[in-house]
């Protein structure tokens, strides 16, 4: 029976382990989102000149450059269902003025959130080129058409199953290369395939069915059905849910192998679907420039709950906050118009916003 033994990488050597190991970042093709909608991002001359590529993603923008419209979709799914899904939290997924790293140096340490965006932005290329299969905006791939027959529940599969393969199969292809790469013998590589592969599972293990009815007046004698990916944005929330629960690991050799296993050995081996992390997060309390990290200064809280992640005592980091009286502008009085629009009016409210102190 193989012995696991752990690799004493602790402290500085550690660091510089992580360092010299990733100083390219894998998410760097996220900066793709930066780029205006009339830069084209596939040809010869255009993928040699994007920036935050790789030298293996440069030649899959060559080789299957149609493809590379959903990429740059994908980068910019994964900022805004990031932003969303931490908009309460002292981390909001900030992104950098400038350069190909948008979410700052967060993301070389090895943190949860590092976990997450590289669990997002898997899921999001998978997403997105299998939208384009099923839309007809790519050649090379079309609906999935494997899913056929009578079901157990007694459907009949029919109509355009969104070809998920496909998707699964490109995003391994793009966003894992920069970590084969590099060998999977240390730290940060195989974290980063591991949480790659909980991304796409995210999309797998939510699959949904859709179904049309057929018969007289709708009396489904007959339904067809077909899968489709679950929302992107119950992606997010599942992922999210991942972050909270995600494991700290630590670098470990079983037998010839090199593998990560709970820093905690009372904790139990994480799943393919779960977060894993090496590295604790810094606060987020304070601005950091040279990270990327704003700091909660000047952040608007929630002065009614003490233990919810965006409650001022939480979010504002101990400095306190203020309060204040605003006026703002809802719509109110709505009422419905046949056929078919919704009017409103304008109505001015004053409330009660909390602030972070500065």
């Amino acid at each position: 029976m193989p012995t696991a033994s752990t690799v004493n990488l602790t402290g500085p050597l550690l660091l510089l382990l992580l360092w010299a190991t990733h100083h390219a970042m894998a998410t760097n093709w996220l900066s793709l989102a930066r780029l205006p909608r009339s830069r084209p991002v596939s040809g010869t001359g255009p993928c040699g000149r994007l920036r935050g590529l790789s030298a293996g993603q440069v030649g899959v923008c060559r080789a299957r450059g149609e493809v590379m419209e959903s990429v740059r979709k994908a980068a910019e799914m994964v900022i805004e269902e990031c932003q969303h899904q931490f908009r309460n939290r002292r981390w909001n997924c900030s992104t950098t003025p400038r350069g190909v790293n948008i979410f700052g140096q967060v993301m070389n340490q090895g943190t949860r959130e590092a976990a997450f965006v590289h669990a997002l932005a898997s899921a999001a290329l998978a997403v997105a080129v299998t939208r384009g299969c099923s839309r007809g905006e790519l050649e090379r791939c079309g609906c999935d058409r494997k899913v056929r027959g009578v079901s157990p529940e007694g459907f009949q599969w029919s109509g355009c199953s969104d070809n998920l393969s496909y998707g699964v199969a490109f995003s391994q292809t793009f966003v894992d290369e920069p970590e084969r790469a590099k060998g999977l013998s240390s730290g940060r590589p195989l974290m980063n395939i591991h949480n790659n592969e909980a991304g796409r599972k995210a999309i797998l293990h939510n699959m949904q069915v859709e179904c049309k009815c057929h018969g007289v007046s709708g009396s489904c004698e007959l339904r067809t059905c077909w899968k489709v990916m679950p929302p992107f944005r119950r992606v997010g929330a599942v992922l999210k849910e991942r972050f909270d629960g995600a494991t700290e690991v630590r670098l470990s050799r079983v037998g010839s192998r090199t593998v990560l296993l709970p820093k905690d050995s009372q904790v139990k081996p994480p799943a393919a679907r779960d977060l894993v992390y090496l590295a604790a997060s810094p606060d987020f309390c304070r601005l950091d420039p040279d990270n990327g990290i704003p700091g909660t200064a000047g952040r608007r809280c929630n002065g009614t709950s003490r233990l919810a992640p965006d409650g001022c005592e939480l979010l504002c980091c101990g400095p306190g906050f203020r309060s204040g009286r605003a006026e703002v502008v809802q719509r109110c009085s709505c009422k419905f118009s046949w056929c078919c629009s919704v009017r409103c009016q304008q109505c001015k409210n004053t409330i009660l916003i909390h602030t972070c102190n500065k």
